[in-house]
């Protein structure tokens, strides 16, 4: 007899929106320099960087390219018409301060704001200048990074009791027999235990353990916490070329202790101003300085690969295209990104890998070598894929 199959092991729901157009928000205490890192960012001046809080209040967005060497190869051997990169879609907004659950400050206007992007890029200062006042009255990473957790989680928590109040209220008659019944006890149980997970755990909603069953029922609440966080510090033009700041080790500890895992990436809003300023040429000397290189790209890369984003390529001499989709999805809607009729008459994708084009040169050889895939609609796309499509 021929030994069972063992079950396929289930494929893990991911937290946040299940979209391909998400966004990340600038988030920080005033004055640590989020406006002026979006300005550099973007390549614009639409962040309104002053010496004062809430120079910021309207959000502003812009849509960063995403750098990627195996773009500017396709762009190299197909030499098209048209370049158009992945992009990420970045807001700028507004600071928060102690205090902002409650709505001191802009506190409702800001959390709104951020419960309105995908993830967080949150800008700690860790730089003295007298001349930029700290609205805290000096700087202390620590103390921002932790304003800024009590913040969102107490926002979180007051949400989540909301709802779950809710929930008992129409749920007082339930009995124990239909399954709507029964589904309504178990979002009332996931509810309770997301409450447990902000209030007695002390932990944010993306660190919790969660059963896919559970991750929808987080994800319909768009939690605060629940968002990814990149942690940017923000340190002095000096400090960032010596890689030397006396609160980097301290700020690594709080991240290893309130949310191991969370990324953190040091750079200098100071120097990515200047290179900004430089024609092509001297900026590229300027970077040859030990350390003076610009993080812009290495952290646009890492907000994109937070959502859960990966891209495909389409090729060809009139355009070479990097098309962004989250990860885990399937042949069909990624198709569906480009023309809504690719998905709805979906017949098959010819799919090769960026490494095989690569290592044959063309894809003619590609073919030859038995390396370019048709897909059907069960096929999970892969980062990098080249595609091309073909609907009824």
């Amino acid at each position: 007899m021929a030994p069972k199959k063992a079950p396929a092991a289930e494929k893990k729901v991911l937290l946040g929106r299940p979209s391909n157009n998400l966004k990340i928000g600038i988030v920080g205490l005033p004055n640590v320099g989020k406006s002026s890192f979006f300005n550099v960012l973007s390549d614009t001046d639409l962040g309104k960087a002053a010496n004062f809080p809430y120079a910021t209040i309207n959000p502003e967005e812009a849509r960063i390219p995403v750098p990627d060497v195996r773009f500017e190869w396709l762009c190299d051997l197909y030499k098209p018409a048209s370049r158009v990169p992945a992009f990420l879609t970045c807001i700028d907004i507004a600071g928060l301060t102690a205090g902002a659950s409650t709505g001191a400050g802009l506190g409702n206007s800001f959390l709104s704001h951020v419960r309105a992007v995908d993830g967080i890029f949150q800008v700690v200062r860790a730089f003295d200048d007298a001349e930029v006042i700290h609205v805290e009255g000096d700087v202390d990473p620590l103390r921002d990074m932790e304003i800024i957790q009590t913040e969102l989680r107490l926002k979180d928590i007051e949400w989540v009791e909301k709802h779950l109040d809710g929930l008992k209220r129409t749920g007082r008659s339930l009995g124990n027999n239909s399954l709507a019944d029964k589904a309504k006890k178990e979002e009332i149980a996931t509810v309770e235990k997301i409450l447990k997970t902000l209030t007695v755990d002390n932990k944010d909603a993306r660190k919790g353990e969660w059963t896919n069953k559970e991750i929808e029922v987080v994800n319909s609440l768009t939690l605060l916490t629940a968002k990814p966080i990149t942690y940017l510090v923000n340190l002095s033009e000096k400090d960032y070329i010596r890689k030397k700041n006396k609160w980097l080790a301290k700020i690594k500890g709080w991240i290893d202790t309130n949310n191991p895992g969370d990324p953190l990436i040091p750079f200098s809003v100071a120097l990515e101003e200047r290179l900004a300023q430089l024609p092509d040429d001297e900026r590229a000397e300027a970077e040859k300085v030990p350390g003076a290189q610009s993080a812009l790209g290495k952290i646009t890369q890492a907000g994109y690969s937070s959502l859960d984003l990966i891209r495909y390529f389409t090729c060809g001499p009139d355009e070479v295209r990097a098309w962004t989709i989250r990860k885990g999805t399937k042949a069909p809607q990624a198709a569906g990104v480009i023309h809504s009729d690719f998905e709805n008459k979906f017949v098959c994708g010819e799919i090769m890998t960026y490494e095989d084009l690569k290592e044959h040169g063309s894809e003619a050889a590609v073919k030859a070598g038995g390396k370019l895939r048709q897909q059907g609609k069960p096929y999970e796309m892969i980062d990098g894929d080249i595609a091309y499509w073909k609907s009824g």
